[in-house]
């Protein structure tokens, strides 16, 4: 399967090209703001993706043992009574229609997704955009710092009775190498896919007003199932970066009560005059 993954080069590229695009149109064009904006957002993330895609290639410790994390993680879970994601792929493999679908699920569905909610958010309730967006940015942070530590992910595991599905069946989104042990596949702690979808559905579930908007959570469901009988994730890469969204969300929290009390602490030294009423971006 061709690779739906931008390498860090073109999505670099791409990002430079979108901040110049950006700069133009200010320049030559100051009335249209929309235009900058849309211009300007999308190199954000495509930046955003950039560096998702280089940190995969480096490391702060050596990948020699990445083999050795992931198998603790797994023997970890197991004693902790987690059920075992093997399991759940070999209740998947005789079905290849549906191994199919999860491959793809897996390589598309996490960034393209994720376009559409930002897209809706900025062209339909601004105002929201940028706590969304901001949330993006703070969590993949967070998971590309862990991800300095290499970890194995779950099908490099075949001693444990886990399979790499997507290689199979011809659709590894990874230029794998001798071994399959390439830096950039090095990097199953935690997974930016959960982190990703479960904001996706907070997002969708607190913006959109309509009795529709629970069906999002169907995404955060499918892939969690799917970055497990793919077996490129562990069920603790996920909680992982749940933990870590929540985190971000924290940050925000209070960040936005922070500016709060500076705004609300102008001015007390007139008690009678009305305070400023702030609102947060």
């Amino acid at each position: 399967m061709q690779n739906l993954t931008l390498s860090w080069q073109t999505s670099g590229g791409s990002a430079v090209a979108l901040f110049a695009g950006s700069y133009a149109v200010h320049r030559t064009l100051p009335a249209r703001r929309t235009v900058v904006a849309v211009l300007r957002e999308a190199g954000i993330l495509l930046a955003l993706f950039a560096l998702w895609q280089l940190v995969g290639q480096l490391s702060l410790m050596s990948s020699d043992h990445a083999l050795d994390r992931a198998e603790w993680i797994h023997r970890t879970e197991l004693r902790l009574g987690l059920p075992d994601e093997a399991s759940w792929q070999r209740a998947v493999t005789p079905y290849p229609v549906l191994v199919r679908l999860a491959n793809y699920y897996y390589a598309a569905m996490h960034f393209g997704v994720m376009l559409v909610v930002l897209l809706w958010l900025f062209l339909r309730h601004r105002a929201r955009y940028a706590w969304v967006r901001t949330t993006v940015v703070l969590v993949t942070a967070a998971c590309l710092l862990v991800q300095f530590i290499p970890v194995a992910p779950p099908r490099m595991l075949p001693d444990q009775g886990f399979a790499d599905l997507a290689a199979q069946y011809g659709q590894s989104v990874y230029s794998a190498g001798i071994g399959g042990m390439h830096a950039d596949e090095l990097s199953a702690m935690p997974s930016v896919h959960v982190a990703w979808c479960v904001l996706v559905a907070v997002a969708v579930i607190a913006v959109a007003e309509s009795p529709w908007r629970w069906l999002v959570l169907l995404h955060p469901v499918l892939t969690v199932a799917v970055v497990v009988v793919t077996a490129n994730h562990f069920w603790a890469d996920g909680l992982v970066a749940v933990w870590l969204l929540m985190l971000a969300y924290a940050v925000q929290y209070g960040a936005a009560r922070l500016r709060r009390a500076r705004a609300g602490g102008v001015g007390q030294e007139s008690p009678d005059q009305p305070r400023p009423v702030s609102s947060v971006r």
